[in-house]
């Protein structure tokens, strides 16, 4: 079983002509009787050798991570827990050498982006609480701040090395808290700013990923799974800051017109995830459209049928909508301007 990104490594390496990657490309789609451009691949397996790589080095991340937590030097009570991070980090770009730079292995290298950067964070974020034990709010904040800071710079510097899809959402969401922990620093006591901050950060990262997107509409390259990463992580920073600060789940009853309004937001999602062929937003909104759902039927009298009734319209409507797909996306750009649609992904590679 071949995945998209070892054609694009075949084309290349030259091995396959471009011309000859395409047509393999609509044959299967033709196959299938969907087209390619519709199914949103994205890179994770290549083999259960994937699997089986990553349970060996989350098993050795941990236990360096162990080690480095044991370390002492000079006085007993001295307990550095930074050099937990720091042997993470080390480890994880090492392992990436060979299991990204030269094995190509999915799973794996998005488990050592993650222990590179997550590595450096854990690192600077324990120095900082050693050097700085009684922080006050802005204090913690700007400190905050800082760590983002050095942990998007990690993810560049991973980026131009390896060049894993997922660490451009990384450095994005990096970057995004960078902003963050400067403008909670200025305002500590503003409890909405919070999440203000986060909308505005995900509607930026969504942005981002459509620019990749953009770039590759016909999903073969990987911008494509750069986008991919891009939008989710974009997709519950809009989500959940939107349905926060409209109250949702926050421990109070939500009533019939907060409800309708959470159905309605989600039907714009769909549309949105349509448009661009993203299924992001759907699945980070799902929790909320289910409570709100769940609250019209407990409303409407259906008690103790409310949980069910709610799984079923969710869950066939979801799956008619992804057996019904690229119809309904068809209608969907059909209706918006044309300097719009010459932007979105193709709806057919026909038409590419």
């Amino acid at each position: 079983m071949y995945s998209e990104s070892d054609l694009q490594d075949a084309v290349a390496a030259g091995a396959l002509t471009p011309q000859a990657a395409q047509s393999l490309r609509d044959h299967v789609a033709q196959l299938r009787a969907t087209p390619v451009v519709d199914e949103e691949h994205f890179r994770l397996l290549t083999g259960f050798n994937d699997i089986f790589v990553a349970i060996a080095s989350v098993i050795l991340l941990v236990a360096l991570g162990w080690l480095g937590d044991s370390l002492r030097f000079g006085a007993p009570d001295h307990h550095p827990a930074f050099m937990s991070g720091v042997l993470i980090a080390i480890a994880s770009w090492g392992l990436a050498e060979y299991f990204t730079r030269q094995r190509r292995m999915a799973l794996p290298s998005i488990l050592l982006l993650c222990g590179f950067v997550g590595g450096m964070a854990f690192a600077l974020g324990a120095l900082a609480t050693q050097i700085f034990p009684n922080a006050g709010d802005s204090e913690a904040a700007l400190i905050m701040s800082g760590i983002a800071a050095m942990s998007a710079l990690a993810a560049w510097a991973h980026w131009q090395r390896f060049m894993v899809p997922i660490t451009v959402a990384a450095g994005a969401a990096a970057a995004a808290g960078v902003i963050a922990g400067l403008v909670i620093a200025a305002f500590p006591e503003d409890d909405t700013l919070p999440f203000l901050l986060l909308l505005a950060s995900g509607i930026a990262i969504f942005l981002l990923a459509m620019r990749w997107d953009m770039s590759d509409r016909s999903r073969i390259s990987r911008r494509s799974d750069v986008a991919f990463w891009l939008h989710l992580a974009a997709a519950p920073m809009i989500a959940h800051s939107l349905f926060h600060l409209l109250g949702v789940l926050n421990g109070d009853e939500i009533g019939a017109g907060r409800a309708l309004l959470v159905i309605a937001l989600y039907v714009v999602f769909g549309i949105v995830a349509l448009a661009i062929d993203r299924r992001a937003l759907l699945v980070s909104s799902l929790a909320y459209v289910l409570f709100a759902l769940y609250a019209l039927f407990k409303q409407a009298g259906a008690v103790e049928l409310s949980w069910a009734l709610t799984s079923l319209v969710i869950g066939s409507a979801l799956l008619l909508l992804s057996a019904l797909w690229h119809h309904a996306r068809a209608l969907i750009v059909h209706g918006l301007p044309p300097a719009l649609t010459d932007r979105l992904p193709y709806l057919d590679r026909a038409t590419a």
